[in-house]
């Protein structure tokens, strides 16, 4: 089968690769569409995970299972699923505390476990999910999606609970937008996405969402105006300027991916005094139905965020250069 391997730190290929006997617990999945994550290419260049090497990336996807092992029951060939990539042990602390997502010795398909960008992936089948008639592209969504409901779940933002008032996410990319818009999906009145990129932001409001520029004087002059501020960028003065704009009470939310290096200057006094909450965020956490039942609800915004569909041998250059368009989205492998 073709697939996009990283051979070792920075190297990445597109060639033929035999997966070998179908193991047991496992399917074949034929991989109908699988996204591009930031993460990948952290992946790539060893700054997350524990350097599998060689591996094949990729851990948003979906398909059709081509095959089942013996003892698998549930599922059949011709099935159509989203894929759970994580891996937790289910044995260490947080494991016991229902906490897998921050499992001390996590692996995951597309880190430490061959991923989705192939033609074929075997997948243990209690990480499948099915997912009816829904369109493969946007099933793929559903691993990123249950990212952000853990993190709205960690910032008190679920279902039954009275919502926010209104909102602020740093980053219109689209881990930002689709964390925008499930805060929209809660019930938050208003939801204001922020960026320096002016098509980026004009981009959100055609979603139904507020734009601002960041660091600009007008959203400064907002300080103290949102119940909930999170951070999509990774970028760590983002995160370190966000709590002037948390209300009193209000809840601060480091979502993105900084560099594990990075450091922050924070008041305690105000913390203290303001009585904010500042949470953070990793990951998905067995939340992927709850996702796609969200996907098979969304009027179409969502699906939106999926910018490019690409077949796999137009794939590479993604991993190895970093898109310069801000028109640039999701990118997604799909299959024919």
């Amino acid at each position: 089968m073709q697939a996009i391997r990283f051979l070792e730190k920075g190297k990445a290929e597109l060639g033929r690769l035999d997966l070998g006997p179908l193991p047991a617990g496992h399917v074949l999945l034929r991989v109908k569409a699988a996204g591009l994550c930031h993460t990948d290419i952290d992946v790539l260049h060893a700054r997350y995970g524990d350097g599998a090497f060689p591996v094949i990336p990729g851990h948003e996807y979906a398909g059709e299972i081509e095959a089942v092992a013996a003892d698998v029951t549930g599922f059949k060939p011709g099935d159509r699923v989203a894929v759970d990539p994580n891996l937790p042990c289910g044995t260490c602390p947080a494991c016991r505390k229902g906490l897998t997502n921050l499992c001390r010795d996590l692996k995951a398909y597309g880190v430490s476990h061959n991923g989705g960008f192939a033609e074929m992936s075997l997948v243990k089948a209690g990480h499948l999910h099915t997912i009816g008639d829904m369109p493969y592209p946007t099933a793929a969504l559903a691993e990123p999606l249950a990212c952000v409901l853990n993190g709205l779940q960690i910032a008190g933002i679920t279902e039954g609970m009275r919502p926010h008032e209104n909102a602020l996410v740093f980053g219109a990319g689209p881990i930002g937008l689709l964390l925008a818009l499930s805060l929209k999906a809660r019930g938050v009145e208003t939801v204001t996405v922020a960026d320096i990129n002016e098509s980026r932001l004009g981009f959100a409001e055609h979603l139904g969402l507020q734009g601002a520029v960041s660091g600009s004087e007008a959203l400064t002059r907002q300080a103290k105006g949102f119940d909930l501020v999170a951070d999509a960028t990774g970028i760590a003065k983002v995160v370190e300027d966000m709590i002037a704009l948390v209300a009193d009470g209000g809840t601060a939310l480091v979502f993105g991916v900084a560099a594990p290096d990075a450091r922050i200057a924070v008041s305690p006094f105000e913390i203290f005094r303001r009585q904010l909450k500042l949470v953070g965020s990793h990951s998905l956490n067995r939340n992927i139905p709850e996702a796609l039942r969200i996907l098979a609800q969304d009027t179409g915004a969502m699906a939106k965020l999926v910018s490019h569909q690409l077949p796999l041998a137009e794939m590479l250059p993604f991993f190895t250069r970093k898109p310069t368009d801000p028109a640039t989205m999701k990118v997604q492998y799909v299959a024919a």
